[in-house]
């Protein structure tokens, strides 16, 4: 599945970033540390988040949709809003990623393999 890939690339790209914060705090070069370690804690938490709900559309559990969805519309509109102060290839890339990875998780083949296993189990 594509879209999983995608998703896990973003999330890797998102927990890199996480790490890089983390050092920018540890070497003293935050300018602000407090706003430094909330972005490091946000983006480890949203790489978390995507890497789980990959693992569970790949899985074939539909809840791994939401998250999904959800993260590529707020970052195609975040790359489209900042497109005047970003680099114009990046941007792109951004928009391109949340498309393929939109269409990919709302194909028909791939909703079908989401909804093979239903809703969770508490106890799976």
């Amino acid at each position: 599945m594509v879209a999983c890939l995608v998703v896990l690339l973003e999330a890797a790209a998102l927990l890199g970033m996480a790490v890089a914060f983390g050092v920018d705090v540890v070497r003293g070069r935050a300018i602000d540390v407090g706003s430094t370690v909330a972005m490091a804690v946000f983006f480890a938490g949203v790489a978390l988040l995507l890497g789980g709900a990959a693992r569970a559309l790949w899985r074939g559990r539909r809840w791994g949709r939401g998250p999904v969805l959800t993260w590529q519309l707020l970052q195609a509109l975040s790359a489209l809003a900042l497109a005047p102060a970003t680099p114009a290839a990046l941007v792109v890339a951004m928009v391109a990623a949340a498309a393929v990875v939109i269409a990919g998780v709302l194909w028909p083949s791939s909703r079908e393999h989401a909804d093979q296993r239903g809703t969770p189990s508490a106890l799976a």
